[in-house]
């Protein structure tokens, strides 16, 4: 159990590791974005737009950046107006803080093709690039697709989107933490991101996550109050507590974000975090749950089947493991904007050449599958297989282990066994029976009634002799010996049963043998010999 506990930490803290990278790379690639490079085109490249509209996701985030870097002549370049360079820069400045302060964080579901997205077919040169909530209700940020004077077709912000963005920047009053925060954590950025932002993420989170743990700890008698006046509370605790801390952190998140004025960056990349944490909690919970539901299907495993139970038991835990955590890290592709299509065909073309170098490890785990689920062998059996008999000693997901009578043991790949004929002696009902007693050949017509009626009584009184079938038949006059064949069925718990009462048998054959007044006879030869006249 401790080995385990282990194990989610590391992978926990793996997964955090792999998470703050892939923030990483995800802002400066954000950045990188609007610097005029455009999708890579399968068809013959068109002329490209040195600013890098188009495409609806260029068009936003190459304006948000012109405008945080002061450039205010090229941010009125991404605004389909009229209006004169000064009112443009003006509206440049205002429409910037309206989105930066305003617009939701989820630059990555923004359509990076030329044509859009598509959403609405009557309006094709029309997309929808957020919506923010205002005083008078909703306002779609459109962006539009304007060609002039012949060239490649760009997207600019609507003439709609503009004479709403006055309005709305009126209504802008929100908590700054600039003024707050010393020059030197305010003004660096990395991959666009504050230097405070990055030390929030790397000291701020682990030391809430801390103290979220000490306030639960602190709450247990809260918990055991409230445990007892509402069920739901069951549901909750039900939860670990490592995986309930980060949905809790994930919340705190949240509520900070929405009552800060943070860029629009700067919340795009809280959100990946309030993700990140979510995947990382719905995971780690899952394998929580995996390995409970193991230990209590194990507990309910009867005595004789639990050798080859836990192996399948075990093997399916990993495998629910692998695709809960294979589930995981998809959805952190999603987060960050990648298409976990191309993973899943690597995964799929991975597969099958895993499959084919695996034939024969394949074949033998097929095999074990069935030979647990169709219960054809089980430990403690004896068994006769092939030319082999032994009792099964350990059955696995490879091989099956087989102690024979020289107490050997022998290891059969399961794939092997599944396509043997298996000849299970211990899941034997009844013993046979069967045995010819020689007589001399002296023996009269009486005294061999007297065996055969003697034989026959003696099986009937038995009571460990199946009494649906007693067949005692004089059957042959041999060379030596006239034969008497007895054949019938034993019920016995097992082969020491067996031979016990097989030599009482024998034994009382011997008396009736012997009450007859005849002989068992043994092998033998006449030679007569003439005289030979003198």
């Amino acid at each position: 159990m401790e080995k385990s506990r282990r194990f989610r930490r590391r992978a926990v803290d793996a997964a955090c590791t792999i998470a703050v990278a892939l923030l990483a790379g995800a802002a400066l690639h954000a950045q990188a974005q609007p610097q005029g490079q455009a999708p890579v085109q399968a068809q013959p490249p068109a002329p490209k737009d040195t600013l890098g509209r188009d495409t609806p996701r260029g068009t936003l985030l190459g304006f948000m950046d012109a405008a945080r870097q002061g450039k205010s002549a090229a941010a009125v370049m991404y605004l389909n107006t009229e209006l004169n360079e000064k009112a443009a820069a003006d509206l440049a400045h205002k429409l910037y803080v309206v989105l930066n302060s305003r617009l939701p964080a989820r630059l990555n579901d923004l359509s990076d093709r030329p044509e859009g997205s598509l959403v609405n077919p009557l309006r094709p040169g029309r997309d929808i690039v957020g919506t923010i909530q205002t005083a008078d209700g909703s306002l779609d940020i459109v962006v539009e697709r304007v060609t002039r004077d012949g060239a490649a077709p760009i997207w600019l912000f609507s003439r709609d989107t503009l004479e709403a963005v006055p309005d709305v920047y009126a209504e802008i009053d929100r908590v700054s933490v600039d003024e707050y925060l010393p020059e030197f954590l305010a003004r660096p950025r990395i991959g666009g991101i504050r230097l405070f932002g990055w030390l929030a993420l790397l000291l701020v989170v682990p030391l809430l996550y801390r103290l979220i743990a000490l306030v639960g700890a602190l709450c247990r008698p809260l918990f055991a109050f409230l445990r007892r006046r509402y069920r739901w509370v069951d549901w909750v605790l039900a939860l670990g507590p490592g995986p309930l801390r980060l949905l809790t952190l994930a919340i705190v998140i949240r509520l900070i974000v929405s009552l800060l004025d943070l860029p629009l960056l700067e919340r795009q990349f809280w959100a990946a975090v309030e993700r990140i944490l979510v995947s990382i909690a719905v995971a780690w919970q899952l394998l929580s749950l995996n390995e409970t539901a193991e230990g209590y299907l194990r507990r309910q495993i009867p005595a004789a089947s639990v050798g080859e139970m836990t192996a399948m038991l075990r093997l399916a835990r990993r495998m629910a493991d692998v695709l809960v955590i294979a589930a995981a890290v998809l959805v952190m592709l999603r987060v960050f904007g990648l298409d976990p299509t191309a993973a899943l065909a690597g995964l799929g073309i991975g597969g099958i050449a895993v499959a084919l170098a695996a034939q024969r490890t394949l074949e033998n785990v097929v095999g074990g599958l069935s030979i647990v689920f169709d219960k054809a062998v089980r430990v403690g059996d004896w068994l006769r297989l092939g030319d082999m008999v032994g009792t099964v000693d350990y059955v696995g997901l490879r091989s099956t282990r087989i102690r024979t009578l020289d107490r050997t043991i022998v290891s059969v790949p399961n794939g092997q066994i599944a396509n043997m004929n298996i000849e299970s002696l211990s899941a034997r009902d009844k013993f046979r029976f069967i045995h010819v007693v020689a007589l001399r050949q002296d023996t009269t017509a009486a005294q061999m009634r007297a065996v055969v009626d003697g034989i026959r009584e003696m099986l009937v009184a038995h009571p460990a002799v199946d009494q649906e079938l007693i067949r005692v038949r004089f059957v042959r006059l041999g060379s030596f010996s006239f034969d008497v064949e007895v054949f019938t069925y034993i019920n016995a718990s097992g082969m020491d049963g067996f031979l016990e009462i097989q030599q009482d048998l024998l034994l009382r054959i011997l008396d009736v043998v012997e009450r007859s007044g005849t002989a068992i006879a043994l092998p033998s030869q006449t030679l007569r010999v003439t005289p030979t006249p003198t």
